[in-house]
């Protein structure tokens, strides 16, 4: 899947109006500088051990955690600088959905039209100018932490624009239009259940017969 860190503005594309002053490295940068800022305080080496403890917690966060920060960060940057400057209060889905869009610019899986060759081919045999998108698996995880982080700050369930209906039809219709371009399935495994004990036989009722 695709990594969602480290964006680049593209150069290609100068007529963006989205995010015209995007950037570069935000999420790392964002994340690099809080951590040296808190192991290089004078006062994180003479406090007690609790304060100690406390100041490290950002190094000890699990993968999860780090990624969503590295995302809620990105995701803020990109309304601070969307044309005209959006609030997280007025976000809606319809913003989910331009920053999904936007990311496209920055993805690494090759998504083939109807009119290539290798439409429907898991394994082209040769390269084709085909466009690059973000692969659904990463834009659905992301949409996932998002989420996640947009109630930890105080967002209300009913109101997180992350689960609108509109962004999960978008994420459907990506993924289905990507399954059939790429020639692959997303659908999920179902579980086997486990071989079940055949039943015990009733007791014999004719043995005081």
């Amino acid at each position: 899947m695709d990594s969602l860190q480290g964006f680049e503005t593209s150069t290609a594309n100068p007529s963006t109006t989205l995010t015209p002053n995007f950037p570069t490295n935000l999420s790392i940068t964002t994340v690099t500088t809080t951590a040296t800022t808190i192991n290089t305080s004078p006062s994180a080496a003479t406090s007690s051990s609790p304060s100690s403890s406390s100041s490290t917690s950002p190094s000890t966060l699990s993968r999860y955690e780090n990624q969503k920060r590295r995302d809620w960060n990105t995701f803020g940057q990109y309304l601070r600088n969307h044309r005209p400057p959006l609030s997280l209060s007025r976000c809606s889905g319809a913003h989910v959905l331009e920053f999904l869009r936007y990311l496209d610019q920055f993805g690494k899986t090759k998504v083939h039209t109807q009119l290539c060759p290798f439409f429907g081919h898991p394994n082209p045999p040769a390269p084709c100018p085909c466009p690059l998108r973000q692969a659904w698996g990463s834009l659905d995880a992301l949409i996932g932490r998002l989420r996640a982080a947009f109630e930890e700050h105080g967002g209300k369930p009913e109101a997180n624009p992350f689960g609108a209906r509109a962004v999960r039809l978008y994420l459907r219709e990506v993924r289905d239009s990507q399954a059939k371009a790429r020639g692959i399935s997303y659908e999920k495994k179902k579980r086997k259940r486990p071989p079940q004990a055949p039943p015990l036989p009733p007791p014999n009722g004719n043995q005081n017969q």
